[in-house]
């Protein structure tokens, strides 16, 4: 069999994960079968618009469900011992400029906790595989896709 992707990711990101998944399968799971028991109740199925959307949300939550399961499944919670402190890894910040721009700071988190809106970026991001690795008080040029981008590493936290 081949091996499975695994997820890295912290160990917030793993909780915020356990606590969704009980969510989806506590509390929003019961919802929706209780709305697919109530569409039933109005009879004909064939025309009930009320079924079918209980129907779709349905197969969206299963689905989630069954991917947050095996995020966690194949999760690989990251261990900072086996990197240097002033090393780019995946869980630490890294403030890093471009030239005479303001400098840009980014926590290098999984694909599953990426939110670049709050300052997380994917590990699988062009950005974060040029940065992985490097070391503060570096100069990396980052291969983005609209050309290549020369930045100084000013900090790692």
């Amino acid at each position: 069999m081949a091996d499975e992707k695994t997820y890295p990711m912290t160990e917030e990101g793993k909780v915020k994960l356990e606590n969704e998944l009980e969510d989806l399968k506590m509390v929003q799971r019961p919802k929706v079968i209780e709305r697919i028991k109530i569409a039933r109740s109005y009879g004909d199925l064939s025309e009930n618009s009320e079924y079918e959307s209980a129907k779709d949300e349905q197969s969206m939550l299963e689905s989630r469900i069954s991917t947050v399961e095996h995020m966690l499944q194949f999760a690989e919670v990251i261990d900072h011992s086996a990197t240097d402190e002033d090393e780019v890894s995946v869980g630490k910040t890294v403030t890093f400029q471009e030239g005479a721009d303001e400098p840009e700071t980014y926590t290098i988190v999984g694909s599953a906790e990426a939110d670049p809106m709050n300052g997380k970026i994917s590990n699988d991001s062009p950005i974060a595989k040029g940065l992985l690795g490097h070391h503060k008080g570096e100069d990396v040029t980052i291969d983005i896709p609209s050309g290549d981008m020369a930045v100084k590493i000013v900090d790692v936290k």
